[in-house]
């Protein structure tokens, strides 16, 4: 059965959230360390970070309950990891102890952050 365009659009919120974590994660690092803030700068950071945030999702289904802490969980952790093997492996740049330990615990923060508010806010909901 397709679904309608609301669910659809509903569907899409939760890769969009992750993928808006990797993005601000992105744009306070690159503006931080006096990288290259346009476009192309931010794109070539935010690239292996998005391409393992999507894989990710593939991987783990996980639009079958894309607010469960445990999807976040996982998202979370073959995001930071594929995504650092790509921008290692694949663009060639590099990936010192220390970003690794910020994006892990940034991007940890904010996908599970975010899961954690949607889900207090639903039950909220439900006892009123």
């Amino acid at each position: 059965m397709p679904l309608s365009d609301a669910e659809g659009r509903a569907n899409l919120r939760p890769v969009l959230y992750d993928m808006t974590c990797v993005l601000i994660m992105v744009l306070i690092g690159t503006r931080n360390h006096d990288q290259d803030t346009g476009v192309t700068g931010v794109l070539g950071v935010a690239a292996p970070f998005w391409i393992a945030v999507f894989i990710a999702w593939i991987m783990l289904r996980a639009h079958r309950s894309p607010r469960a802490l445990s999807t976040g969980a996982s998202i979370w952790v073959i995001s930071v990891s594929m995504g650092m093997a790509l921008r290692h492996f694949v663009w060639n740049r590099g990936t010192a102890v220390a970003f690794v330990v910020v994006a892990t615990i940034f991007l940890g923060a904010t996908m599970m952050g975010w899961r954690t508010i949607v889900r207090r806010s639903s039950l909220a909901n439900l006892r009123h």
